[in-house]
């Protein structure tokens, strides 16, 4: 295979503490040498959500014992590493702030670059480590801050074809959970109790369904939980079990709308695409499988390869954000200033117009 670059990894955005040594071949091909995750989610569980103070808190702790677990793991050392990655946003300040501080003090010691990464980019990139994909190609990208579907034409390269207008697609199925008394994280839990539900028990709203643009909402299907909660309270077992199964039909049906037409909208500018094009998956939603399968049969319809990267890839990890260093790297774009600074929010596609929802004080990364 040849030569090889090689990057340690560190991500903070949120609530898992990562790091990773990650290498990358002359002829484009990774290979993941390390990756440690180290969730929080004990910490968080008891208030039903993430607590920005106390993830901060959490990564200080963790996140020096991970490095060298993860250097120990590869059988390497700082020395041998080539260059730093960081996450640098979007994500929870107080954490970008731990994890970019820290790759700057190694970068500062070792006089290795610092890259300062784009989660979302990382997440962008991923495939082209696990399926070795070619530019361009689009990806969905389904967590608990983010509903996009972006063209992905290169490396820093992106057009946001769609985005929420108002909920992120986690959002929507952590509030589900906590509004039917799930725990904490809600999306599997949701996933749980829809595999025990008759989905067509309740006709949910499928929100922007025949629309031409290729936007997604979701707070009027959470309102409508709400409301079906209440009309047949107090919900029984069987009750909550076919309200997230109808949940996850009309959220199914919604993406098969919405994804769908931005695939003939790919096929329409690309006629000439040589290969198979494919539809890629990220984010932490990316783990449902329902979903999954909704975007499997979308593709299989209209010639699209589907391609979803391993489940603890879709997540946060660090792996995804010293792959995007790498491919930087490779094509000998420059690293970042010791000075560079975290955003708590970095759009992948910068000239893309802010979608603003109804009651949103800001619009959505």
């Amino acid at each position: 295979m040849g030569s090889k670059l090689r990057i340690l990894g560190i991500e903070t955005s949120c609530d898992e503490t990562a790091a990773a040594v990650v290498s990358r071949f002359d002829d484009g091909t990774g290979l993941i040498e390390a990756d440690v995750v180290l969730s929080q989610l004990d910490e968080h569980s008891a208030y039903g959500g993430v607590v920005p103070e106390i993830a901060a808190r959490a990564h200080v702790d963790a996140l020096d014992s991970l490095i060298e677990e993860a250097l120990t793991r590869a059988g390497t050392r700082l020395s041998d590493i080539d260059a730093i990655a960081a996450t640098a946003g979007p994500g929870l300040i107080g954490g970008l702030l731990v994890g970019l501080m820290t790759g700057k003090a190694i970068a500062r010691a070792t006089g290795k670059p610092l890259y300062a990464v784009n989660h979302l980019e990382g997440h962008a990139l991923t495939a082209r480590l696990t399926d070795s994909l070619t530019f361009p190609y689009l990806m969905l990208l389904v967590s608990g801050g983010h509903t996009q579907l972006v063209l992905v034409r290169g490396v820093g390269d992106y057009e946001r074809w769609g985005t929420t207008i108002d909920d992120a697609l986690g959002e929507a199925f952590d509030k589900t959970a906590k509004l039917l008394g799930l725990p904490y994280p809600g999306g599997p839990e949701v996933e749980k109790a829809a595999a025990k539900g008759e989905a067509k028990r309740f006709d949910f709203p499928r929100p922007l369904v025949g629309e031409a643009r290729l936007d997604f909402s979701f707070s009027g299907l959470k309102t409508a939980v709400r409301q079906a909660a209440e009309s047949i309270a107090p919900v029984s077992d069987q009750d909550i079990s076919d309200i997230c199964a109808s949940f996850q039909r009309a959220i199914s049906r919604t993406l098969d709308d919405r994804i769908g037409r931005g695939l003939q909208r790919f096929l329409a500018e690309f006629p000439q695409h040589e290969g198979v094009p494919a539809l890629v998956v990220a984010g932490g939603v990316a783990a449902n499988k329902e979903l999954r399968r909704t975007l499997q049969s979308l593709c299989d319809r209209h010639g699209f390869r589907f391609v979803a990267p391993p489940l603890h890839l879709c997540t946060d990890n660090a792996v995804m954000i010293a792959w995007a260093g790498l491919e930087r790297m490779a094509l000998d774009l420059p690293a970042d200033p010791l000075d560079v600074q975290p955003r708590s929010r970095w759009p992948l596609d910068g000239e893309a117009k802010a979608v603003i929802g109804h009651g949103k004080r800001g619009a959505k990364a």
